[in-house]
């Protein structure tokens, strides 16, 4: 199920996103509308759970490190809010996954699922000029979920089924007398549904669009950003839409809700520590990045790598320029001419060398084309030394360790990042590789295991643990590792009760 075909299929379980803010002032804040959904939390994220396994098969599921930790980042500061404000009660923050999944659509969309699963779309990433206008996205997400909205539609659409199934009745039983008679039954049966289910959905949004705004300008984002996101969206709203902005369909966007937010803007007074709002460097080469890994062709990348050779290169902001230098040389690398991606890397270095955060982007890139290129020991060179503190480094220093035969380097790193982030599927299948480098065929398979539960596929998981019990009886007294083999023992049996859990759930749709 590809991300952007399971949109409509799932479109019962999600809202689709829509950055249309209503704010109003605070004298006249919308009431908060109540939960009367019949689902309850454990049942909302089983749900959510079901839905995210789907997606991790997708073959547009990307797990980019660079992409994940710039994303991430900026979310981590929302739930942080939502908790303060109370919007995140105790009960949903210990049950709810509360998970980003990027997608490689060039779809300029995010969605929330049941469970606390949000997704981002590389489209969006590509498009934003700010974190502020992304968290602004993630803020209305997020309240999506803590309002439990997906929940209470679900809910809405049960009791709506009788008008449905009734309208379809009578339009049979008149068919015998007057076929168009029985059309305008069940098409005005289905449209009286309809109505309702929008204007429920619009209930939402607005109820989104209060609270997304109230978290995330106490996570210290800038109310600007929900602004100008707005204008992207009413520009968006003024062209002909080509399937890039697909919820401009489903919510149309009013000069009415435009006013309103440039007015709740307006009366906000800054906190402390507050963004100001403006672009930035690490930005631009994040949102660059983003625009190349989404799904293009191959005359894009041409067209990419090729930009910074143009006559009118020198003239743009530096901003602009960084960007298309970092996109002509991941294009190019991706289209496996090395010599001119690197070309691209050594004039990007000195426009963004006094930015520490975009520097970094920067060397992370020219890392990344060496390891394209064959070279691992010229991208470990890039790395700083304290290479393992954060998940880009500890990833693309793992690959060169494993590409010059010195994986088993990355072993203890590794393990000490899964303790801490155990739901990370890639760094437990790059801690699988660096075991088998080190001769600990034991803990590599209990790694693939884990990578497999981390993405909910328990079954495999099942396989793998079960493959390494076997090994572990194999191995004996000599060499065995019995801490190691007790773990094992131990994940089999919990991830066995997850599959028949798993089972249940199947055999009750």
């Amino acid at each position: 199920m590809a991300f952007r075909s399971s949109i409509p299929r799932l479109r019962t379980l999600a809202l689709a996103l829509s950055l249309a803010v209503s704010p109003t002032l605070p004298q006249a804040q919308l009431p908060n509308m109540g939960d009367n959904s019949d689902m309850t939390t454990g049942d909302a994220r089983r749900l959510g759970d079901r839905i995210a396994r789907e997606l991790y098969r997708d073959p547009d599921y990307l797990d980019d490190a660079v992409l994940t930790e710039y994303v991430q980042g900026i979310w981590q500061p929302l739930p942080a809010a939502a908790r303060m404000r109370g919007e995140i009660t105790p009960e949903i923050d210990e049950r709810f996954a509360w998970e980003i999944l990027l997608s490689r659509d060039r779809a300029i969309n995010a969605f929330a699922r049941p469970g606390g699963y949000l997704g981002v779309f590389l489209g969006l990433i590509g498009l934003v000029s700010t974190r502020d206008e992304l968290a602004s996205v993630l803020a209305h997400e997020l309240s999506h979920v803590t309002q439990r909205h997906i929940q209470r539609l679900m809910t809405r659409q049960s009791r709506q089924m009788p008008l449905m199934l009734a309208s379809m009745i009578l339009g049979a039983l008149a068919a015998s007398r007057s076929p168009q008679a029985a059309n305008a039954l069940i098409v005005g049966g289905q449209a009286a549904a309809m109505q309702s289910q929008l204007n429920f959905s619009r209930d939402m949004e607005r109820e989104a669009d209060r609270i997304g705004y109230g978290v995330a300008t106490q996570a210290g984002f800038a109310p600007e950003g929900f602004v100008s996101m707005f204008d992207k969206l009413q520009q968006a709203s003024r062209i002909n839409d080509n399937s890039s902005f697909p919820y401009l369909r489903n919510h149309p966007l009013t000069t009415e809700r435009m006013a309103d937010m440039q007015s709740r803007a307006h009366f906000h007074a800054p906190g402390a520590g507050a963004s100001n709002g403006a672009p930035t460097l690490e930005h631009a080469l994040v949102a660059a990045r983003a625009r190349v890994l989404s799904d293009v062709g191959v005359d894009t990348l041409r067209s990419w790598a090729a930009e910074p050779d143009g006559s009118s290169f020198a003239s743009q902001p530096q901003a602009r320029r960084a960007a298309v230098l970092y996109a002509a040389a991941l294009a190019a690398s991706r289209q496996r001419d090395p010599a001119a991606a690197r070309r691209h890397v050594a004039r990007l270095l000195p426009e963004v060398q006094a930015d520490s955060a975009a520097a970094r982007q920067a060397y992370l890139l020219g890392a990344e084309i060496d390891l394209a290129a064959g070279d691992p020991a010229a991208a470990l060179a890039r790395l700083p030394v304290g290479r393992a503190k954060q998940r880009p480094e500890l990833t693309l220093s793992t690959q060169a360790l494993l590409g010059l035969k010195r994986g088993g380097e990355a072993v203890a790193p590794l393990q000490t990042w899964v303790a801490e982030h155990p739901r990370d599927a890639g760094a437990w299948m790059l801690l699988a590789g660096a075991c088998q480098a080190a001769g600990q065929p034991l803990r590599a398979i209990r790694a693939e295991a884990e990578s497999h539960a981390a993405h909910l596929d328990f079954a495999a998981a099942v396989d793998r643990f079960k493959a390494g019990q076997d090994l572990s009886r194999r191995l004996g007294t000599a060499g065995g590792d019995y801490i190691e083999a007790s773990i094992i023992d131990t994940r089999l049996r919990e991830t066995q009760s997850r599959l028949r859990e798993q089972a249940s759930e199947r055999s009750l749709d």
